[in-house]
């Protein structure tokens, strides 16, 4: 069974849930949902176009952000989590409707029914201040890849796992610390893995929100006005923090290609 649909859910402790949930609505043009969930625990992030990919969670050890892997019904989550095991995955909760899994780096995820979700949404068209050396313009911008940080020695394994996993083909991105799966058009979410410093103090895969951008510095400039703060600069991405803490990156990707440019 392929994979159908991805989505990302925010994972947000309640201390900072309600100005890192306004943060991402605010960023990302998005507009909230009704909570639902037993205890009102889980809302989505709605897109003004297309079918929703982002969603929230209440949840008290976070912030994080897991992947969820739509793959058809009952039946097709329950022959999906046979294979995952087999393939290297610990079960974590399995609640029947649902089963939430972790890589065998640690990296949870879980494995959902689908809902039919098929238009993948554009990108949101963001005004930019003007400043003395830049005039005031329409960027754009775009959630469109979930990348894991994985330590040095669980990088080959989790390629291999992730790879397998979805059945999506792995290349080396732009960099050689990074490796891309190759999405199915129209997907929303690609996925990327990325080699940690042998200086970097983690030891189980985490994960980050990448947003394919134009005008990537004035775009930065928009994302610390709305609460947000930089955490670092490369040539081709900056790396910011959500109020709650938790990092994400702004890249110079395409955001229709999610390719860089030439």
């Amino acid at each position: 069974m392929a994979i159908r649909w991805t989505t990302a859910m925010l994972d947000l402790p309640p201390a900072d849930l309600d100005a890192t949930l306004a943060f991402w609505l605010g960023v990302t043009g998005t507009s909230l949902s009704p909570w639902r969930g037993d205890d009102d625990e889980f809302a989505t992030l709605v897109a003004p176009d297309g079918d929703d990919f982002l969603r929230v969670q209440r949840f008290a050890d976070g912030p994080r952000v897991h992947l969820d892997l739509h793959v058809g019904d009952d039946e097709a989550v329950r022959a999906e989590l046979v294979r995952a095991l087999a393939l290297g995955a610990g079960l974590e909760h399995d609640a029947r409707t649902h089963v939430v899994l972790s890589s065998p780096g640690g990296y949870v995820f879980c494995l959902v029914r689908d809902a039919g979700h098929a238009r993948r949404p554009g990108a949101v068209r963001v005004q930019t201040p003007a400043r003395s050396d830049e005039p005031r313009a329409v960027a754009t911008a775009l959630v469109d890849q979930l990348c894991l940080d994985v330590p040095r020695a669980s990088f080959a394994a989790e390629v291999e796992f992730w790879s397998a996993l979805t059945r999506w083909p792995a290349h080396t991105g732009s960099r050689d610390e990074f490796v891309v799966l190759d999405r199915p058009d129209g997907m929303p979410l690609r996925l990327m893995v990325q080699r940690l410093g042998d200086d970097d103090p983690r030891r189980e895969v985490t994960a980050h929100l990448d947003l394919a951008t134009t005008r990537r510095a004035a775009l930065a400039r928009v994302h610390v006005a709305a609460g947000a703060r930089v955490l670092a600069d490369g040539p081709r991405w900056t790396t910011l923090a959500d109020p709650s803490g938790h990092p994400y990156c702004l890249t110079d990707r395409d955001p229709t290609t999610g390719r860089l440019p030439d």
